[in-house]
């Protein structure tokens, strides 16, 4: 089986593409809803408590957009939660791909893919581009959240062009070119039925 790494920066499109993978029915591990899950896990919601205090709660529960307010202004804090989620995600994956190892290839989706180091687990790596004020208007127009917490979610994201490097495919989602052919060019290469340059 190929593991496959997809990842992007914030707003470029990554749950999109992943559909389009899904529909060829190629399983996805979402990373990112994922550590949402267990955001929910009580173990988790007393660590994060005892370390940023109940402010971060609404309910009962971890406010996701209280917390990253505390961590996307804090490089510490966000190690710090990072810390925490990144090990039950990974294990919650290595699970994941034991139940479809008979599958010829695997996908899993994950914003900071690179930069958690993440990548190694890999055999190969997508990466979804767009153009930088695309992604912006993208995220404002589906948190409703400002320009400038969106550019604070970004700093703590690799560059694109140093992402693009190390990657074995690109697909851009510009509104410019389409991205389903692009995607089922990927999905040919790695079954095997055309070749990389084909």
């Amino acid at each position: 089986m190929i593991k496959v790494g997809i990842t992007g920066n914030i707003g470029t499109g990554k749950s999109i593409v992943c559909r389009i993978f899904e529909t060829l029915g190629v399983p996805v591990f979402h990373a990112d809803e994922e550590a949402k899950f267990f955001l929910l896990n009580e173990d988790v919601r007393q660590t994060l408590v005892l370390k940023f205090g109940k402010e971060i709660l609404t309910d009962g529960i971890i406010d996701r957009q209280k917390l990253g307010i505390i961590v996307f202004d804090d490089d510490e804090a966000l190690k710090f939660l990072n810390s925490v989620i990144h090990p039950l995600v990974k294990q919650s994956l290595m699970y994941w791909i034991k139940l479809h190892n008979n599958q010829h290839y695997i996908l899993q989706e994950a914003a900071i893919l690179f930069e958690s180091g993440f990548n190694k687990e890999f055999d190969k790596i997508i990466t979804v581009v767009s153009p930088p004020e695309l992604a912006i208007r993208r995220v404002i127009e589906r948190d409703q959240i400002t320009r400038t917490d969106v550019e604070k979610r970004m700093k703590h994201q690799w560059d694109q062009d140093k992402k693009m490097e190390l990657s074995d495919f690109i697909i851009f989602n510009d509104e410019k070119q389409m991205v389903v052919p692009q995607v089922l060019k990927i999905h040919n290469v790695i079954m095997g039925i055309i070749p990389l340059t084909g």
